[in-house]
């Protein structure tokens, strides 16, 4: 069995994710029962902590493989009540939003979903869609990656001064 890895919640989503959980936990919903376990093993971390750029929390965008072959995804994670028909968005109350919260980058942690057993893996955290990068999320290289050494026009001006 995969050792589940430390997860880290900030201090100002920790009493509002703490409370949706245990109302939905009390209600029978099970993700929300794997949610609270998760919440009360985390450590919580100063909004302005120094890592927390590569901690999954409430609106990152995360960017994950999964152990049962879907390709690379990019989504944001999101409160249950904000989430719309976008399919890009995933609540923090579903099995996998569960699993994502608190994770940093190259975590890896297993969730059930369809009675099933997968793991997650994370691959990068981003704080606003625009540093995500839907090329690079579908074939695992960066959009507009340059490999040779052409530093551009406004460099080419400046070398011939």
């Amino acid at each position: 069995m995969l050792p589940l890895p430390a997860i880290a919640l900030t201090a100002s989503d920790y009493p509002r994710l703490e409370k949706l959980a245990r109302v939905a936990a009390q209600q029978g919903d099970m993700d929300a029962m794997f949610l609270l376990v998760e919440i009360n093993r985390a450590e919580i971390v100063p909004d302005d902590a120094r890592d927390i750029e590569s901690i999954v929390t409430i609106g990152s965008w995360v960017t994950y493989l999964t152990d049962w072959g879907i390709p690379r995804k990019t989504v944001q994670l999101v409160w249950p009540e904000d989430r719309t028909s976008d399919l890009a968005q995933i609540s923090v109350l579903s099995g996998l939003g569960a699993a994502l919260v608190g994770l940093r980058i190259g975590d890896q942690m297993p969730y059930f979903i369809a009675g099933c057993l997968n793991v997650v893996r994370i691959e990068s955290v981003n704080r606003s869609k625009s540093d995500t990068d839907p090329v690079g999320s579908l074939f695992g290289t960066p959009a507009f990656a340059n490999d040779d050494d052409d530093l551009g026009p406004t460099a080419a001006k400046t070398q011939r001064r």
